[in-house]
Parts: C-alpha cells; structure tokens; sequence
C-alpha cells in the first residue's frame, strides 16, 4: 500500500502580465490569439484560451504563461503568495 508523500513544486520561472482593465493590446501581444475580449457588458473581463478551455480574466487578475506557453489566468492572491519578481540576468 503507498502511502502520500510530500512533494514539493520545482522552482520556474514564468512569464505574467497583470490586466487592469486598460491594457489590451499588451495582454493580446503577451498572449496571442489565447486572449480575446469577453463580450461582457461591462467589457471588463477577457477571454483565454487555456488547456483546460476557455477561462475568464477579471480585473487585476494575472495572466500567467507556463513553460510550454500555455495560458492560464491566476487571482491576484493567489499570484502574490506563489510568485516573486526575478532579477533580470
């Protein structure tokens, strides 16, 4: 019988862009034709296409870009407590 083990998450650097409602022209450079506008009426969320299918960016939410270029949004929150800046090399 296997018992859990613990692991822990490889560290990696990733790619993010923060949307804030005024930004769409830098979040569709980022991220290509996985982002598009959401059609809300109040035109404050943004469409991306992740692998799971379609999520929706909030205002202040973070797009986040994985390894393999894949796009995902993150809350804020969540953002800030698994993230920190990189230095430029």
């Amino acid at each position: 019988m296997n018992s859990p083990q613990k692991f822990r998450k490889k560290p990696v650097v990733i790619c993010a862009v923060q949307w804030k409602g005024d930004n769409l022209k830098a979040i569709e450079d980022f991220g290509g034709m996985g982002i598009f506008p959401s059609g809300s009426a109040s035109g404050l969320r943004i469409g991306v296409r992740t692998l799971e299918g379609t999520m929706y960016a909030s205002i202040d939410d973070w797009i986040i870009m994985g390894i393999k270029g894949e796009l995902y949004p993150c809350k804020p929150d969540i953002f800030e407590a698994t993230y920190e800046p990189v230095e430029e090399e």
